[in-house]
């Protein structure tokens, strides 16, 4: 009789809190709304997914993981979470001994990190679920709102937590590095929590994304991955894709001046429906050169974007640069990109011709002002800094390019040039972006196929796109 009494006690109890938590949860669902779609923008659906101190296993069934693991010390509440998402795994555990042996492909850490008495003890040791793929995603709130979110405490508007570490993102940044973690970036979202008509829009999808103001939001985030070891250069072979189009008079000099590099190297050479002989002189030098690997495949549609993606599906190589065959982005410097790759400094290299002086004539007057402009333009939309996105020049790992592709539907065919789907895409899936400057160079064969005006117009329609996309990510709040 007493042992049905506990146990009618137990469930009691246990229905209690889950609808205490819940009914906090209702209470906030504007906020909790926005962390859902901030995870769901950053974590690829059918992933691997960890989420360390889960709560309820709303956020982690939010990301719609293919194995999805949460792990919370509070037994009751991780009973709750599996009741309610019975698809996913829970576990009891303290957050510096999980008790698992496996990986995953994303690392979650969200309004947890407060509670911890050691933090970079954590970190280290859930460096040990991760992988060289592996994305860590640290969500916090920013310290300024202490004061705040006590207050709020104290008027029963959110539900009560045990005293919090407050860090700034330098900490959390130094204390990720320290654990053998590298930094990729942060950003900040939220500046009004709460659903207030009229006022939380402004503030969420206004003054949130103005410098200055950005400082006063309330969620930061931080992303990271493991530290990557150097690569040996025989790991990897590389595809260089030529997208051209009248270039006749360019292309011996291109596969002249492309170096070898890694284990082998392809060029494919993507031709656009040339009127001059372009088709003849690429077929003169692969057989010129039997002993290179040099193919030529003809595109189906129109423009360089295009180009790139055909001379991408053609590729073999275990790494994919794009050279454009106007070489005033000098082949030579391609080897600085695969070193940048091999060494693990970046996942995706991007060039910049706006460091080092430009040749005379390299680049119209119109052209440099309005690079400069879309690079600061960019670089805001994008939360971090690009020197120039519009340097044809780029480098990635086949793997990372595919991840990219599968989920290109996210932004659509929006991109004629071919750089920024690729840019884009490298944000989304929490690349690690560096940048090299290359010599820019005066062209010496054949007229620009840019129209400053034409392109342009398309530039700030891809801009939308990215506000939309990325600074939006992609809808409105509920």
């Amino acid at each position: 009789m007493n042992d049905k009494s506990d146990v009618s006690v137990e469930t009691d109890a246990a229905n209690k809190l889950e609808k205490r938590l819940l009914k906090w949860r209702r209470r906030n669902a504007y906020y909790y709304n926005w962390l859902n779609r901030i995870h769901e923008f950053m974590v690829r659906p059918d992933s691997r997914v960890l989420h360390v101190g889960c709560e309820c296993g709303d956020l982690l069934n939010a990301v719609k993981p293919s194995r999805g693991v949460g792990v919370n010390s509070d037994p009751q509440t991780v009973e709750i979470a599996q009741k309610r998402f019975p698809h996913l795994h829970f576990k009891t555990a303290e957050p510096c001994d999980l008790g698992l042996d496996e990986t995953f492909d994303y690392i979650l850490i969200c309004n947890s990190l407060g509670q911890w008495n050691d933090i970079q003890q954590v970190f280290e040791h859930v460096r040990s679920f991760a992988d060289e793929h592996t994305r860590i995603i640290v969500t916090y709130y920013s310290y300024l709102w202490e004061g705040v979110m006590r207050l709020g405490t104290l008027l029963k508007l959110r539900q009560p937590k045990p005293y919090q570490n407050w860090l700034p993102t330098e900490d959390i940044v130094n204390l990720l590095r320290l654990s053998d973690f590298d930094f990729i970036r942060s950003d900040s979202y939220v500046m009004m929590p709460k659903w207030i008509p009229l006022l939380s829009t402004f503030c969420n999808y206004v003054l949130s994304l103005l410098p200055g103001f950005r400082f006063f939001n309330l969620v930061n985030v931080v992303i990271a991955r493991p530290t990557p070891a150097p690569k040996a250069d025989e790991e990897f072979s590389v595809s260089v894709i030529v997208p051209c189009r009248n270039e006749e008079g360019n292309i011996a000099e291109a596969v002249r001046r492309i170096p070898e590099m890694g284990s082998g190297t392809e060029i494919i050479f993507v031709e656009g429906g040339s009127t001059d002989n372009t088709t003849a002189e690429i077929e003169h030098q692969i057989a010129a050169h039997p002993g290179k690997s040099i193919r030529m495949v003809r595109q189906d549609g129109v423009g360089k974007g295009d180009a790139v993606r055909k001379g991408f599906e053609e590729a073999t190589g275990d790494v994919f640069v794009i050279q454009d065959a106007d070489l005033t982005a000098p082949p030579e410097d391609l080897p600085k990109f695969y070193c940048a790759l091999r060494d693990g400094k970046g996942e995706f290299i991007n060039g910049s011709r706006l460091v080092y002086p430009l040749e005379k004539q390299a680049m119209r007057f119109l052209n440099l002002l309005g690079n400069k402009f879309f690079s600061a333009l960019f670089s805001w939309l994008l939360g971090q800094r690009f020197r120039d996105t519009l340097c044809g020049t780029k480098m990635i790992h086949r793997k990372n390019y595919q991840k990219i592709a599968e989920d290109r539907s996210y932004f659509g065919p929006f991109d004629p040039f071919g750089d920024f789907d690729l840019i884009f895409g490298a944000v989304k899936q929490n690349l690690k972006i560096v940048e090299v400057p290359v010599r820019y160079q005066s062209r010496v064969y054949g007229t620009t196929n840019i129209s400053r005006f034409r392109h342009g117009w398309l530039l700030l329609k891809m801009s939308w796109v990215a506000f939309r996309k990325i600074k939006w990510l992609g809808r409105r709040a509920k």
